[in-house]
């Protein structure tokens, strides 16, 4: 059974890569947040009794779940409001920017030239709008993999698939990125 202080901990843990995971998928700072503070209560209120070993699994189920409920929700408002788009705006800009949830890790960055943290951050999101591109469910596998660090049977119990599909989802997204980033002359 997982203490109070062993959730805590763990949903410290887990709260920025979460949250830039939902946005990833969703693309919007606000809703991503929201995905991931109810993802987080859910977790809490309904599995906090689990043992701690298991919530990572339990977290990452929850979090693709409530994106899948995100998503529905945005589908039916949509369509039920869909001409007040009209109304929208001008000047409102709601797209996503790495350059501004980029937190510098440590001090050694900031003695770096400026061409070569402008390189670095032009080649970030470059990358970030590739894995924007891939398909849903490439996308969702290849950050549980690859961000999240989940091995092939704890992402495919999380997606709800077999742990063929996982790893069929994360070669395809993988060979994608790597000829998307290829054509625009990025090698890592």
């Amino acid at each position: 059974m997982a203490t109070e202080q062993e959730l805590s901990e763990f949903l410290k843990s887990v709260e920025k890569r979460a949250f830039k995971r939902s946005v990833y998928h969703v693309r919007n700072d606000e809703s991503a947040l929201d995905i991931v503070q109810d993802s987080m209560m859910k977790l809490a209120e309904h599995y906090g009794h689990k043992p701690a070993a298991e919530l990572p699994m339990l977290f990452q189920r929850i979090l693709s779940n409530c994106t899948l409920d995100w998503f529905r929700r945005q589908k039916t408002r949509n369509v039920l409001f869909s001409n007040f788009g009209d109304f929208a705006l001008a000047g409102e800009d709601e797209e996503f920017d790495i350059l501004e949830t980029l937190n510098v890790q440590n001090h050694s960055e900031q003695t770096e030239s400026a061409e070569t943290t402008t390189a670095r951050a032009q080649t970030l999101h470059a990358i970030e709008a590739e894995i924007q591109e891939l398909p849903a469910r490439q996308r969702e596998a290849f950050l549980m993999r690859y961000w999240e660090e989940l091995d092939v049977a704890e992402t495919a119990a999380a997606m709800g698939c077999s742990e063929g599909s996982v790893k069929t989802h994360c070669s395809r997204a993988v060979q994608a990125l790597g000829t998307a980033l290829k054509a625009k002359g990025i090698t890592l």
